[in-house]
């Protein structure tokens, strides 16, 4: 099973890979928890110079560095996981860089899924929750926005409109209630996994 956490930053997307583990090794499932920008070894440095207040870069050039970690990502350890059984919880994956590259940055949205279906090989999640924030409240959360989101509220909500009408588009997508408290938000993941 493949499942991934999408959202803007602050939606709780750390707290859920944490609670969503938990809760599936109750039940005898030991998930493998990764992350985007950053499931490598060549992805944490990635990461480092995506999120940089530091680093300037054009939108393409920010584009093409994250489909070149996700690519390093999926080969690596995403299908290897797979292939063994495991269960793969990932915070983002291909639908953030539609939403923040493709929309948000108008790169354009075919554009980004093209690109992302080279960098992964068409390999999509069973299940995408997408967990949904307000913008002004992922915008107040946010104490330190990361270069990709620094250029304040309206990026937000130009993000936040995006992730909600890919969510509605994509099959396996479910929207979920990121303001309910943390536990309210793993069991609202949970009702619509099918677990054992």
């Amino acid at each position: 099973m493949f499942i991934v956490l999408e959202g803007p930053n602050a939606s709780g997307k750390s707290t859920q890979l944490e609670l969503l583990a938990s809760a599936l090794q109750e039940r005898g499932i030991s998930p493998l928890i990764t992350r985007e920008p950053g499931g490598t070894a060549l992805g944490t440095e990635l990461r480092q110079l995506l999120l940089s207040p530091r680093s300037k870069m054009r939108p393409l050039t920010e584009l093409l560095l994250m489909v070149a970690d996700r690519h390093e990502h999926v080969q690596e350890v995403i299908r290897p996981a797979l292939a063994e059984g495991r269960w793969v919880i990932c915070s983002r994956y291909t639908m953030s860089s539609v939403v923040y590259q493709g929309a948000a940055r108008g790169l354009g949205v075919h554009r980004a899924r093209e690109l992302n279906r080279l960098a992964t090989g068409g390999l999509e999640p069973d299940y995408t929750f997408l967990l949904d924030l307000p913008a002004k409240m992922a915008y107040e959360r946010t104490s330190h926005p990361e270069r990709i989101e620094e250029e304040g509220m309206a990026f937000f909500g130009r993000v936040r409109d995006a992730y909600l009408e890919q969510a509605r588009e994509k099959p396996g997508a479910h929207i979920i209630d990121a303001t309910l408290p943390p536990q309210q938000v793993c069991q609202a993941i949970l009702a619509r996994l099918p677990l054992p």
